[in-house]
């Protein structure tokens, strides 16, 4: 989520921090949500202090056939890297969707969205994501 792994560990290690001495205090987390929520806010705010991507329109094209075939082809630090770069919140609905944890329902709780937002993020995101493939990864004819 922040595109810099050592402020990711920063933003993850003051999260369990908190919730040690929250825990410690006897007030621990209300829910096993309220760790991601905190980490994500954390990570925001880390952001938020970082140099800030060049807003620009993403060009937007419908899901190709070959798009696993492609995504079989990136390094998964490729993928972050993409990942890393899209606008918030869906930054972090991709980073939470990809992670393979949690389901649609537990994304809209992390997140505090609404289901069409979340629909939206994602089908947006996908469109942009397969216009990045068909310019980075060749498919060759068969």
């Amino acid at each position: 989520m922040t595109g810099d792994a050592g402020k990711a560990q920063e933003a993850f290690q003051s999260t369990v921090r908190e919730a040690a001495r929250r825990t410690a205090e006897a007030e621990a987390p209300p829910d096993r949500f309220w760790f991601f929520r905190e980490a994500r806010w954390r990570c925001l705010a880390v952001d938020d202090k970082g140099i800030k991507p060049e807003h620009v329109e993403m060009e937007e094209v419908e899901l190709s056939v070959d798009a696993a075939e492609q995504l079989a082809q990136l390094d998964a630090t490729q993928l972050a890297i993409w990942i890393a770069g899209a606008p918030e919140p869906q930054r972090t609905a991709l980073s939470l969707f990809y992670l393979d944890e949690f389901d649609h329902r537990e994304l809209l709780t992390l997140l505090e969205i609404k289901v069409t937002e979340l629909s939206a993020l994602l089908a947006q995101a996908r469109r942009q994501f397969q216009a990045w493939l068909d310019a980075v990864v060749q498919i060759e004819a068969q």
